[in-house]
C-alpha cells in the first residue's frame, strides 16, 4: 500500500503546484487540472489508509507533497535556494523514511 500512498503523495504535489498555475481558480485549464489531482490525491490517500495507520499516512503524504513542492518552488517559481531550506527539506524527507521504517505494515 506504500505505493499508493506515494502516488497520492505525487498527486498531492501537482494540486499544489496547480494551485499557482491556476492564477487563484481565475485560469480555467489548470484549475480543472488542479481540481483534478487533488481528487485523484484524495481518493489515493483513502485507499491506502485501509491498509496503515492514518496518522503514518498522513504525514508521509503531507511530507511527500511539502518536499516536493518546495522543491518545485524553487526550480518553477524562483523561490529561494538556500543551504538552511535545502536542510529542513532534507529533515522532512529523514522524517518521512522514518516514518515508513517505523510505520508497520
Amino acid at each position: 500500500m506504500w505505493y499508493v500512498l506515494l502516488l497520492a503523495g505525487l498527486f498531492e504535489i501537482a494540486w499544489a503546484i496547480g494551485l499557482q498555475y491556476s492564477d487563484g481558480f481565475t485560469r480555467p485549464g489548470p484549475t480543472v487540472a488542479t481540481l483534478i489531482a487533488l481528487a485523484i490525491s484524495m481518493v489515493l490517500l483513502a485507499r491506502a489508509v485501509t491498509e496503515l495507520p492514518i496518522g503514518t499516512a498522513y504525514a508521509v503524504w503531507t511530507g511527500i507533497g511539502a518536499v516536493g513542492t518546495a522543491t518545485l518552488g524553487v526550480v518553477l517559481f524562483d523561490e529561494p535556494a538556500t543551504l538552511a531550506r535545502a536542510g529542513f527539506i532534507g529533515l522532512i524527507v529523514v522524517g518521512i523514511v522514518g516514518l515508513h521504517l517505523a510505520g508497520g505494515h
